[in-house]
């Protein structure tokens, strides 16, 4: 089940000037399901991406990183097949789905960049892609970014799309974005899928850095259960067909924006985490470092003895000690530490608070949503990073994800 997630709102989803997007089913893995999707883009429009950094990254991804260093005209998702584990098959294959779009769209195969989700080490059926794409390319529409949500989604349940305004002094800007994932979800790339649209101006080197920046603060600050895919990539088009994103203050209001998109994206991929039903943001104040704070962090949300108590909503404050002393910090002073569930502080200088009771736990752990905060004492840096808990459903959904 989905954590507080409702489907996006078609309504509530803006077009951007200089992108269309067109869906088809291709029967990929199964028939009669939306899998394939093609997103033409405007000439001269400015594409940058970050990728998985898994060593055994998927064919499409080593495409993707290469085809960038052109003028990307296309991009094309498929869903029910990853293409990743395939050898040079898979990066041939990966071609030819290129080379098809491409000769759709009259392009270059080498301005396509290709993405696929889904099995594992089975190879692409590019055959069916390249049957589908007709279909895809009569669909193309500008307002067609919900049904593109539902068209690359594999385990999850709901389709995640966000979209918002900006004002730029030279007017407003557009910016909207979906993506895909609710397992094999971690930092180090951690959407799966996720791509940001924006008809705004500017620069590919500066998109670049506002791409890198938003990760960092929204799909690179997520986990659900600590597996980093071999296909992750998040992907930022910027049109150039609205307002210029001139001066200093300008990029820093785009890159909010983008940001904000991601954030929401990522949120809603923990949100949908595969059997997820607990909502957990985990916060760690007063760190000497940031990397220091992201490790603790991490400790807690990747463990898996505390995301069954947050399932269970038992708050068995052992187990999130336990995993901020093996966090790997130098020199962790734990007679310093304070832990909260939410406003309730369960632990003071490294124990019991003596002013907890276990019923006060309970209830805050029993909710859909709840804030973990440890408190370290020993600098001024912070850091927050979103997760979710493991359920009996977690297992069900991997134990038969190929079924």
């Amino acid at each position: 089940m989905a954590v507080n997630l409702p489907a996006p709102d078609p309504a509530q989803l803006h077009a951007v000037s200089g992108v269309e997007l067109g869906i088809a089913r291709a029967g990929i893995r199964r028939p009669d399901r939306k899998d394939l999707l093609i997103m033409r883009l405007a000439a001269g429009a400015t594409v940058a991406g970050v990728f998985t950094r898994n060593r055994f990254c998927a064919a499409p991804v080593v495409l993707a990183k290469a085809h960038l260093r052109h003028a990307v005209r296309a991009l094309v998702v498929n869903t029910g097949n990853a293409n990743a584990g395939t050898g040079r098959d898979g990066l041939a294959r990966a071609f030819a789905v290129c080379k098809a779009v491409a000769e759709g769209i009259d392009c270059r195969p080498q301005q396509v960049l290709p993405f696929s989700t889904g099995v594992i080490m089975e190879s692409l059926p590019s055959d069916r892609i390249a049957a589908g794409l007709p279909a895809a390319l009569r669909d193309l529409r500008a307002a067609n970014w919900a049904s593109a949500a539902e068209a690359i989604m594999t385990t999850d349940t709901v389709p995640k799309a966000y979209s918002r305004k900006v004002r730029l002094a030279g007017g407003v800007a557009t910016v909207t974005g979906i993506a895909k994932g609710s397992g094999m979800i971690r930092p180090d790339m951690a959407t799966m899928l996720g791509f940001v649209a924006t008809d705004a101006l500017v620069s590919k080197a500066v998109l670049q850095r506002i791409t890198k920046a938003a990760a960092d603060q929204s799909f690179n600050a997520i986990t659900v259960d600590g597996d980093t895919s071999t296909n992750d990539a998040f992907i930022c088009l910027a049109t150039g067909k609205g307002p210029v994103a001139r001066s200093r203050k300008d990029v820093s209001a785009l890159g909010h924006a983008i940001t904000e998109v991601a954030r929401q994206l990522a949120q809603a991929i923990v949100r949908d985490g595969e059997g997820a039903t607990k909502f957990v943001t985990v916060r760690v104040e007063r760190g000497r470092s940031l990397a220091e704070c992201r490790k603790v962090a991490y400790a807690i949300a990747h463990s898996p003895l505390v995301k069954t108590a947050f399932f269970a909503g038992d708050p068995n404050l052992g187990r999130i000690l336990a995993a901020v002393g093996n966090a790997g910090v130098a020199g962790l002073d734990t007679s310093k530490v304070d832990l909260y569930i939410d406003a309730v502080r369960v632990a003071s200088r490294g124990g019991r608070d003596p002013g907890y009771r276990e019923e006060q736990g309970a209830a805050a752990m029993k909710k859909p949503e709840f804030l973990v905060r440890v408190v370290l004492k020993r600098g001024k840096a912070a850091c927050t990073v979103w997760t979710c808990d493991f359920s009996y459903d977690y297992v069900k959904i991997n134990a038969e994800y190929r079924s």
